[in-house]
């Protein structure tokens, strides 16, 4: 039987106000998301409350392919994108401040942290006139590339933490077969961090999913609109709203990231586990 000390009780105590304080916060994301069951009452009202005689006459609403197909389609055509460009470039500018010490490694680093926390609204006007320049308005790729950019700063700081986790033998005894640099980090490097480059991705893409901001400013063409923009057009003038037909699109849009998220969370439960690497 394990000993008792005397900082068990105050030990407990905390541990107890912790998990309270966790329940709280917990409960403070979840409820608002209870409202999301007006998607199966056919008389949904701003109000919370259970369906007296559940329908998915909501869902046939909006399962059009105007009204989600292709929103959907556009956002993972464009936030995919985003973050596979975000993780390739995070890695190839990761990978020299992990591994070498550069003369302005930090202040670069200082820069990235700062970049992160420079909200979009403040870029917009100057972004919208450099990519009217460049005929890139109303362009998804345009898009994409931008959502890529605002991604990469946090993209870069976890994807270097990941990097050094890695070993550098292991890059020492791949150049001592005869790898190159550029062969070493695609065979040795990438492999080992796919965990975290995966985590990197995942945070863009939610990050992209939801932005609402930067695809309502730079489309125009009603085609080319994501989901994220789409859900707009359920709210009418003067406050006005379906309740029931958004509540059941924002459970479809929201379905994808869910699905990613469970998907990766189970492929990645292992982690990184680098401990014995170089044994034997």
């Amino acid at each position: 039987m394990k000993p008792w000390t005397v900082a068990s009780p105050r030990r407990a105590a905390a541990a107890a106000v912790v998990h309270a304080l966790l329940a709280l916060l917990a409960a403070a994301f979840a409820l608002p998301a209870l409202w999301l069951v007006a998607a199966f009452d056919s008389e949904a009202a701003s109000r919370a409350r259970l369906p007296r005689a559940p329908t998915l006459d909501n869902f046939a609403t909006v399962a059009t392919p105007d009204t989600l197909f292709v929103p959907l389609a556009n956002s993972l055509w464009m936030c995919g994108g985003a973050a596979l460009v975000t993780v390739a470039a995070s890695v190839l500018a990761a990978y020299p401040l992990s591994r070498f010490q550069l003369r302005f490694g930090r202040p670069f680093l200082y820069t990235v942290l700062f970049a992160t926390g420079l909200p979009v609204t403040a870029i917009m006007v100057p972004v919208y006139s450099l990519f009217s320049r460049v005929g890139m308005v109303d362009s998804r790729w345009g898009v994409m590339l931008f959502l890529a950019a605002a991604g990469m700063p946090f993209g870069i700081w976890l994807t270097k933490s990941f990097l050094d986790g890695i070993p550098v033998e292991l890059e020492e005894a791949a150049w001592a077969d005869g790898a190159s640099a550029r062969q070493s980090l695609l065979r040795v490097v990438v492999p080992l961090a796919l965990p975290g480059l995966s985590v990197v991705g995942v945070f863009t893409l939610v990050l992209a999913w939801g932005n609402f901001f930067v695809p309502f400013v730079l489309l125009q063409t009603p085609e080319r609109l994501p989901a994220a923009v789409r859900i707009y057009t359920f709210f009418g003038q003067y406050g006005s709203m379906d309740y029931g037909p958004l509540a059941a699109y924002s459970v479809l849009y929201t379905l994808p990231v869910v699905l990613l998220y469970a998907a990766v969370a189970r492929l990645l439960g292992g982690g990184f586990s680098l401990g014995g690497a170089m044994k034997g």
